[in-house]
């Protein structure tokens, strides 16, 4: 589809991109990642033709189609309606649209044949582009991405930036364009219409190139993944996990490379020393001076994962409970938030607070933090509990012209340069960095100073919302690292469920203006909630810890076998299951091993074919596993 060959691009002095290639074939779907600066949006760019390149070319066929999502949209505004926005995607099919109401109009006066023709003609090529179902369409994947009927009918203009990206992706997907290249598509929609858009993505017919710094989206959407990094673009065949074990076995055998190398350079040189000086030796002694001069050096290998290299502090413990809620009711004019919510945060405790945009988990926060006074009901902050609160809008109230170092000093003046410089070089601030303006920083940079302020204070109990905003996958490592390092307690939000999942042990979501909770990770979360969607009925486990309220257990259907007869079936269905379970899971690794070899991308149709097959057995084995989890809790009930 796209062939980029032997591309340059320069800014300046400086090679963005040097010599890269790359190809994207039918089909694929790829993640494009890289450090911040390495030029990936600039790729994108390049290929849209935005940009020039210094050299090199990118081919593609004359009649492909492009739908690019980019930041700049997030400015677009218009007067009309989201629908009628989206709807422009159907460029030719509005255009019929329009003829064939005015070739009605005209028939109320002409009833000539050649006018009949006509409105024959424009019907059936309307029909043939599906034009009945347009609305229709757009409707849906409005919904998709959390837009209200109600929505549909307001102006674009009347949507916040993050609200007018929405529409703006929503239109590109209608246009359905042979490939989609969408930079960060995740960073302006909440959980919901994440896990809606990697479905649809998966269901994708076109070839698709993302940017995106969320690992958990990546791993779900794409089945390649290309870096860019130093000028080149390396692919490597899988996800964003499959990228990460494969460069981790690259670069082990680069190491092994680059050690056996330099021993053999240190080996020719005490030869070349030795025997240089004797003349009888000299000839042999140039000829491996240019032996080695000649010879083409293996490149030690850069460490890309910095890690957090300082611990906190903090002066006091706080007690068992750090924050009460009692009846806590919490209104807007136009929805309810909360009513007689109530929760308790314990010691230890860290919690991930998850849900909709739109359900309240801000305003919760700041109900906790005791930045929201304006509620009914008990918010009691604990004994000895001390706090610090992390949201967006304290990116603004970073001073401008301190330095990065200045701002930390000022905030936490009882640690000395030294350890706020190692704390600021684990938030990628290494060097002269240190010493650069607010002012002068990106909004991931600022994100990054706020945060490292956040974690120098001298709090046991952090409350942080959306803290992974603007942080690329390198900076989202570190802070999980501060996170799991924290010895206090946190209550976070975020849509990043890779960061949940890595530093959470409970998740609080708000249902029915209740605050419900359920004591696990992130990812046994996801499992359990799917579970619930199957069966509606299914028990939830109690949002107050400090109550321990026991769950009522529904009965085992009592046969005329007795309880031993009982369990020896039931363990031989058990055991049954386990068995497909194990045939699955090799198919599925199978299937996995076919998706990717590279031979297979050529041919779309077989493609096609085992995704769905990996998407049929993925079902099945959900199924069955949750099948097995329900007969081992009853085999259990049965034995205690």
């Amino acid at each position: 589809m796209i062939a980029i060959n032997n591309l340059t691009f320069e800014i300046g002095a400086r090679a963005l991109y040097d010599e890269a290639n790359c190809h994207i074939k039918p089909g694929e779907k790829i993640g494009l990642i890289g450090a911040n600066g390495t030029g990936k949006t600039t790729l994108l760019k390049i290929i849209v033709g935005d940009y020039k390149p210094t050299s090199g070319t990118i081919s593609m066929a004359k009649d492909l189609t492009l739908g690019y999502l980019n930041q700049d949209l997030l400015s677009y505004s218009s007067d009309k309606n989201i629908l009628h926005v989206a709807m422009e995607a159907f460029e030719r099919q509005n255009q019929l649209h329009d003829e064939i109401e005015n070739i009605l109009q005209k028939l109320e006066t002409d009833y000539s044949e050649d006018l009949l023709h006509k409105l024959s003609d424009k019907q059936h090529e309307f029909e043939a582009l599906d034009g009945y179902n347009i609305e229709y369409k757009a409707h849906e994947i409005l919904a998709g991405l959390g837009f209200s009927e109600a929505d549909t009918h307001r102006k674009l203009s009347t949507f916040s930036g993050g609200w007018r990206m929405r529409v703006m992706l929503a239109k590109i997907l209608l246009q359905a364009p042979d490939i989609l290249l969408l930079d960060e598509p995740t960073n302006h929609l909440d959980l919901p219409s994440i896990v809606w858009l990697e479905d649809y993505l998966k269901a994708f017919d076109g070839a698709i190139v993302i940017v995106s710094h969320d690992r958990w989206f990546l791993d779900k959407v794409i089945n390649r993944t290309v870096e860019s990094r130093k000028g080149k673009l390396t692919v490597y065949s899988g996800n964003y996990t499959f990228y990460l074990e494969e460069k981790a076995q690259r670069e082990e055998i680069q190491r092994g490379e680059f050690k056996n190398q330099q021993s053999k350079i240190k080996q020719e040189e005490r030869l070349i020393e030795r025997f240089r000086a004797k003349a009888s030796k000299a000839k042999m002694a140039q000829s491996r001076i240019k032996m080695l001069d000649k010879m083409e050096r293996v490149d030690d290998v850069d460490d890309d994962n910095p890690s957090v290299n300082f611990s906190f502090r903090f002066s006091k413990q706080s007690g068992r409970h750090v924050v009460t809620l009692e009846d806590v009711v919490k209104k807007y004019p136009a929805i309810d938030i909360l009513n007689g919510a109530e929760a308790v945060i314990e010691k230890g405790d860290k919690i991930a607070l998850i849900g909709a945009n739109g359900k309240g988990k801000s305003t919760l926060l700041r109900i906790i933090a005791g930045a929201d006074h304006d509620f009914t009901g008990k918010a009691e902050t604990g004994h000895n509990v001390s706090q610090t609160f992390f949201a967006q809008h304290q990116l603004e109230a970073l001073h401008l012209e301190n330095t990065a170092l200045q701002e930390l000093q000022s905030f936490a003046p009882k640690h000395t340069e030294t350890e706020l410089r190692t704390i600021l070089g684990s938030f990628l601030f290494t060097g002269d960095d240190v010493f650069k303006k607010i002012k002068v920083l990106s909004g991931g940079e600022k994100s990054r100073v706020a945060l490292a302020k956040a974690l120098t204070a001298d709090a046991n109990f952090l409350v942080l919302d959306e803290p992974t905003n603007h942080l690329d996958i390198a900076s989202v490592n570190i802070l999980i690292q501060a996170l799991q390092q924290f010895e206090g307690t946190f209550i976070v939000v975020s849509h990043d469920r890779y960061f949940l999942d890595n530093i959470a042990n409970k998740i609080w979501f708000i249902e029915d203006q209740q605050i419900k909770q359920y004591p696990g990770t992130y990812a046994e979360f996801d499992v359990w909630f799917a579970k619930r969607k199957l069966e509606p009925k299914a028990a939830i486990p109690a949002p107050q810890p400090k109550k321990e309220e026991k769950k009522e257990v529904a009965p085992v259907k009592q046969h005329s076998e007795n309880k031993h007869q009982q369990l020896k079936k039931l363990n031989q269905d058990l055991g049954k299951m386990e068995e497909q379970i194990s045939l699955l899971e090799v198919t599925i690794k199978q299937l996995e091993a076919q998706l990717a070899d590279e031979k297979l991308y050529n041919d779309v149709a077989k493609i096609k074919e085992i995704n769905a097959n990996y998407d049929k057995r993925k079902m099945e084995l959900g199924h069955i596993q949750l099948q097995w989890e329900a007969l081992a809790e009853q085999i259990m009930e049965l034995e205690a």
